[in-house]
């Protein structure tokens, strides 16, 4: 099991699954250590031939990404976890066969019967929300062994807390991953639910959530419904889109209660500041967001803008929705969830970071994956694959260096496994993340030998730029804004 890496991936879901399947048995929620049962988050999941069938076919993923046999044999060292109740419109949808709609929402979530019964009653997404950190926390620091070696995961609150793991696994000879708790979607406010949420109940629980043991780094604003915070992007398709409805609140701003939420996250006052991920967020939302970021003063000049898990669209801005660069942006997928270049330009320069995320239907056009070679043999489907990935990378060093900035610094992986995606084919789980940057390492070698770059220092050797994305920009990102006290932000 000897892996050297020290990746780090900004946003997966280890628990969806597991914890899902926990609802079989009393009590719910337990985080078993018996690894061979469904319900422990170390529990081993590799796909099957079917299961690769099945996804290839139907986009579904129902095996496990993320769990963390598979992020150890994956050599990932941090992860941002996502604790993520899923909307119970996913399962309360247009289907109208009580056993047809239990039956469809299980095979196409992985979840469990019991745990989709138990999302269809939801009357408190707070509840589920704590349910799910506690999960994490049953399994905290416990030392398993995985091919001789001795592993285990310990939640972070901050920067600080990783590098002492660091410096102490070589001395007690165990690999450890470094948990940070983040937060999918602010429905977790218990909002979102069909009735006009009570707001002093709103902002009592994000109170409760700022003073967590390990409170969340950042936490998506909005996710896949309206969730009575800020409208939300269009991010549903294939099955899914069929039956369920996302147009209450699409593309719309904030509300006056939206607005309150994001000032008190944003609040570092008693040093408990969470960051806000972009991701989801319709374009009004994002441009209110920017808005006011821009006008609040000294107290938000510092704010890094944060995409845990995401792609470009390749279209320039706002006002002008139209391809500025061309050639790369012509294979990418314009859809608005996806960033604009100036977007893309507002990330590096505050700072912040884009987690590219693993989806095939988010990261190309319909017309791109069409035209993507097909092969029977493994290296040649990870070898066109993985070129999608290196495409989204590519616009993103075209469109900074054009703006003469340093394009290496604010990319990295949000893998967004378990989160009802369609991973990159060959690349279906953590476990295969080394391979993944041995072949964007390829793309980026070929690309960077015949290219010209207006910034000399965006020239760069391509096993320092796989580096960066896999690793390096991250632990910069976490070492200047993953701190507990004020100022350090």
């Amino acid at each position: 099991m000897e892996n050297g890496n020290d990746y780090i991936d900004f946003h997966c879901h280890p628990s969806l699954k597991p914890f899902g399947k926990s609802f079989r048995d009393a009590p719910v929620g337990l985080n078993t250590t018996d690894r061979r049962r469904k319900k422990s988050i170390w529990h081993y999941d590799p796909p099957s031939v079917f299961d690769k069938l099945l996804n290839y076919v139907s986009g579904l993923t129902k095996f496990s990404q993320s769990n963390f046999t598979a992020l150890t044999l994956g050599g990932v060292q941090t992860v941002c976890v996502s604790l993520y109740p899923l909307e119970k419109w996913f399962i309360r949808n247009k289907i109208k066969n009580e056993l047809i709609l239990d039956l469809a929402s299980n095979f196409a979530l992985g979840i469990g019967a019991k745990r989709v019964d138990h999302i269809q009653g939801f009357k408190d997404y707070f509840q589920d929300l704590i349910l799910q950190y506690e999960y994490y926390r049953q399994l905290d620091g416990k030392e398993f062994r995985i091919a001789g070696n001795r592993v285990r995961y310990k939640l972070v609150s901050e920067y600080e807390d990783i590098l002492k793991i660091r410096k102490e696994d070589p001395e007690s000879k165990t690999k450890t991953i470094a948990v940070i708790i983040s937060i999918e979607g602010l429905h977790v406010l218990n909002t979102g639910l069909k009735v006009k949420p009570v707001e002093s109940e709103v902002l009592q629980n994000l109170e409760i959530i700022k003073n967590w043991e390990f409170k969340p780094f950042f936490i998506t604003v909005a996710h896949h419904f309206w969730n009575h915070i800020c409208g939300h992007a269009p991010s549903l398709s294939g099955i899914i889109l069929n039956y369920t409805d996302q147009d209450e609140g699409l593309d719309k701003g904030f509300t006056p209660m939206g607005k309150k939420v994001l000032a008190r996250m944003l609040d570092n006052t008693d040093g408990r500041r969470i960051l806000p991920d972009i991701k989801h967020m319709s374009i009004t939302a994002r441009k209110e967001y920017y808005e006011m970021l821009d006008s609040g003063g000294e107290a938000l000049k510092d704010i890094p803008v944060i995409v845990s898990h995401g792609a470009c669209n390749g279209l320039s801005s706002f006002e002008d929705p139209t391809p500025r660069h061309f050639e790369s942006a012509s294979v990418l997928n314009p859809a608005s969830i996806n960033f604009f270049d100036e977007e893309i330009i507002r990330i590096a320069k505050s700072g912040g970071i884009i987690g590219l995320q693993l989806d095939e239907r988010r990261i190309a056009n319909k017309q791109t994956l069409k035209d993507t070679k097909k092969s029977v043999r493994r290296h040649k489907i990870m070898h066109y694959r993985s070129e999608l990935l290196w495409n989204q990378i590519r616009h993103i060093l075209i469109v900074l260096d054009s703006r003469e900035i340093f394009a290496w610094d604010c990319m990295a992986i949000g893998s967004d496994f378990d989160g009802i995606i369609d991973s990159l084919n060959g690349f279906w789980t953590a476990e295969e993340l080394p391979f993944l940057a041995d072949f964007l390492e390829r793309h980026a070698y070929n690309y960077m030998e015949k290219t010209q770059l207006r910034v000399p220092e965006n020239h760069i050797e391509a096993d320092e730029i796989v580096y960066r994305i896999f690793s390096g920009n991250g632990n910069r990102f976490l070492s200047r804004f993953f701190h507990k006290s004020p100022g350090q932000n």
